[in-house]
């Protein structure tokens, strides 16, 4: 989130307002990751060019591009970018995503989402965007479309053997020739099978038809929980979603994201949180707040609650799952405007915890081994700095408690790192059973 989780990151003295676009920052950002042994990072996007320009440096590189270059920077670490299932085509971005598994030796993850907002879809010829229901019923088939092209290579599709003169075995390619609803794809990918097999398939929608979607594909799942019942009970949703779809509930892992305001005491880690909150202008978060919430412009007032008359959330179809958290948040809690904006301006839903690196430690800790997850996205407020902090004094702290690891050991791919199997071909039978 290039320089920090927090909406206001950028205006501090230490940050630099130019780091969106700026490789180095990136490169800086991946080897600081994989000093502190981190499984993964990801990369947010979306087809829009999101909010307006006077609030934070706005503009992204495109992900895939961005870590095929980390990939040559790093070694270990999982390199996910998110892509979109309503404005990309199944033949193109499986193509890209097999290439950065191969440039990267099996470390490439995909962040399957489905864009909600008007403004993506106008950038694509449409007037609006398509109903919640249609984009998940159209990410299943771009699903099911990118696994049949993964697989339309079998491993061993390559001879290479220059005595005979054949470089491959044609009966070892299996073109999809798939006609759907949404998607017509006729030939094979034009790229061998990956090292991973597939990238890793990771989802963040939280509602209903994410939570389905997430049950049939999804090998892990970034979420916003901000209690510790509240994740417990997501947790434990998932998992038998998961196992009732005929899947191992252990081959989905579940990490809310944390937003860690660090300090070396609780006073000043509670200060660096009111002076990021200080940086925030309200009137950012003030159309914000009314376009997530499905509001007319003026409808909210800054030292007022929330309306008692919001919208539904079935007639929300943009982000329903964030529309819900962030409406719970505001009642449970009784903020006002201005201060769930203050709440929001770092994690946007997600859990932010100012503390020291003890308290931020043990905060993980319990819910670890509570059952509220398998892992965390960790999602620093001020970056390279909160990042910095948290390698060098949060994580030494789990791996005394023997939470984490010391080291990376071989090399791994992404699957095998979140301990996770490698994909069979979906073409291959097993040989049956001798009598």
């Amino acid at each position: 989130m290039n320089t920090g989780h927090h909406e206001a990151s950028w205006r501090l003295p230490e940050s630099d307002p130019y780091a969106h676009v700026d490789l180095r920052h990136y490169v800086r950002l991946a080897q600081i990751a994989e000093r502190g042994t981190f499984d993964s990072l990801f990369l947010a996007d979306g087809p829009q060019l999101w909010g307006n320009l006077a609030q934070r440096p706005a503009g992204a590189l495109e992900p895939l591009t961005l870590l095929t270059a980390l990939a040559t920077a790093t070694e270990h670490i999982g390199l996910i970018a998110t892509a979109s299932t309503s404005y990309n085509s199944p033949y193109n971005l499986a193509r890209k995503f097999a290439s950065l598994d191969i440039v990267s030796g099996g470390r490439a993850g995909w962040n399957i989402v489905t864009t909600a907002g008007a403004e993506a879809a106008r950038n694509f010829g449409l007037d609006a965007e398509p109903a919640h229901a249609e984009r998940y019923a159209r990410a299943a088939e771009f699903l099911d479309v990118a696994l049949k092209l993964w697989d339309s290579w079998e491993d061993d599709a390559i001879v290479a053997d220059k005595a005979a003169g054949v470089w491959g075995d044609d009966s070892k390619i299996h073109p999809p020739a798939h006609q759907g609803p949404y998607f017509s794809v006729a030939g094979a990918l034009n790229v061998p099978r990956s090292p991973q097999g597939y990238p890793l398939l990771v989802q963040a929608g939280s509602s209903e038809d994410g939570k389905a979607f997430a049950a049939r594909y999804a090998e892990a799942v970034f979420t916003a929980q901000q209690t510790l019942a509240d994740a417990q009970a997501f947790y434990a949703d998932l998992k038998s979603r998961t196992e009732r779809a005929g899947r191992d509930p252990g081959h989905i892992k579940v990490l809310p994201g944390i937003v860690p305001v660090l300090g070396p005491t609780e006073a000043q880690a509670r200060a660096a949180e009111r002076l990021l909150e200080d940086h925030i202008v309200y009137d950012h978060g003030v159309a914000r707040l009314e376009n997530l919430l499905g509001l007319p412009a003026g409808a909210l007032e800054l030292d007022a609650g929330l309306p008692a008359d919001l919208p539904p959330e079935s007639a929300i179809e943009g982000a329903r799952s964030r529309y819900t958290l962030v409406v719970e948040l505001a009642r449970r809690e009784r903020l006002t405007v201005r201060q769930l904006i203050g709440r929001l301006g770092g994690g946007r839903g997600h859990l932010t915890f100012a503390g020291t690196p003890e308290q931020v430690a043990d905060r993980i800790e319990t819910w670890f081994t509570q059952g509220a997850a398998d892992g965390f996205n960790i999602m620093p407020p001020v970056l390279p700095s909160g990042l910095d902090a948290f390698v060098e004094h949060v994580v030494p702290i789990l791996r005394a408690r023997g939470l984490f690891r010391g080291e990376y050991g071989p090399r791994q791919t992404l699957r095998e790192r979140y301990g996770l199997p490698r994909p069979a071909n979906q073409y291959l039978t097993p040989a049956p059973a001798l009598a």
